[in-house]
């Protein structure tokens, strides 16, 4: 079945008996039409406020006749769409308790309009063992996907992003750190809600006149807005002292009397996944004992009793052991003799 557009010069009867009669003398004619549109398309669609320009033509023959006829041009102008998407870069992020981490979104502009976008932190959870502390939120201003602090801008407490140019990217990052009394172990789930600043709502809501260039603002599939979720574990590390003393005589034996010498071994464990910084193991040199020089041991490593910038001390009062970090799992013990007096 073939369609011919009316051409301007004829009115709709005129074309009708004038065609029918061209079809009647030629039942073979052939009559063929196209429409030519102009306007460039993109992933997001033709950008808003360009107009869509159509014109049909029909091309015939009649005998040794051929002529073409061209309709009317149409243009239609293109509505702004408020479209978007927003994704976490790791759904699930470990943190330690020493320290802040950046959650990273990606948010983009899946409309045909530059658009700026409202963002709201949700750290409260249904299930959470904890809600992490949020400290800022920043624009990465660089574009490296890397949070640069001094750097990349902090946007203010319910701000909108710099429009978002159509098809484009931009990240967010939402810094944050584990709140007092957070476990190793525990999970908690941070959204991150972003809409279009033009409005949302269900999709087809029309805002007049509040897209690009004056045109309307249509609300696309995503219904201008949505929710991306980071999972945060936190690893902590916390501490077991566990202290022995083992007695030996002078005899031979473990009677502990005057003259005897006991070793005393303070044995840390390391519990949990993170890590402990800057443990110091001490102890008091008890009365009715005397420390005996050079017995101050790490792991039955020797350390010297002066503060020469080994791990240990020691003297009459008492000793200690710096230890920097230590891992969950891991145990280290610190040991030194006295003589009972």
């Amino acid at each position: 079945m073939y369609r011919c557009a009316i051409p301007p010069s004829l009115s709709e009867a005129a074309f009708t008996v004038g065609f029918k009669r061209w079809c009647s003398w030629l039942p073979a004619a052939a009559v063929l039409a196209h429409v030519c549109f102009v306007g460039a398309a993109s992933a997001a669609g033709t950008l808003a406020g360009s107009t869509i320009e159509s014109t049909a033509t029909a091309t015939f023959t009649s005998g040794s006749y051929s002529d073409s006829v061209a309709s009317n041009k149409t243009g239609v102008r293109v509505d702004e769409l408020i479209d978007l998407t927003i994704v976490a870069a790791d759904s699930s992020l470990v943190i330690a308790g020493d320290g802040k981490m950046p959650l990273v979104f990606s948010v983009t502009n899946t409309g045909n309009g530059p658009e700026a976008f409202r963002w709201n932190v949700l750290p409260s959870s249904a299930g959470n063992g904890f809600d992490l502390v949020v400290d800022q939120v920043a624009l990465d201003s660089n574009g490296n996907g890397l949070f640069d602090a001094g750097l990349d801008e902090v946007l203010p407490q319910g701000s909108e992003t710099p429009p978002i140019a159509p098809d484009s990217s931009r990240t967010l990052f939402v810094l944050v750190r584990l709140p007092a009394g957070a476990s190793d172990g525990q999970v908690s789930n941070l959204r991150l809600a972003i809409s279009a600043g033009t409005g949302a709502g269900a999709p087809g809501t029309v805002f007049p006149g509040q897209g690009l260039d004056g045109t309307d603002a249509v609300v696309g599939p995503s219904g201008g807005e949505k929710v991306a979720t980071a999972a945060v574990t936190a690893s902590l590390a916390s501490v077991t002292l566990t202290k022995a003393a083992l007695v030996r005589d002078q005899f031979g034996g473990n009677q502990p009397v005057p003259g005897a010498t006991v070793t005393y071994r303070l044995t840390a464990t390391v519990v949990g996944t993170g890590q402990v910084q800057n443990v110091v193991l001490s102890d008091t040199i008890p009365a009715g004992t005397t420390y005996i020089p050079g017995t101050l041991r790490l792991d039955d490593a020797p350390l010297t009793d002066a503060d020469d910038g080994d791990a240990g001390r020691a003297g009459p009062e008492g000793i200690s052991a710096t230890l920097p970090s230590a891992s969950g799992g891991t145990t280290r013990a610190v040991s030194f003799d006295v003589k009972i007096n």
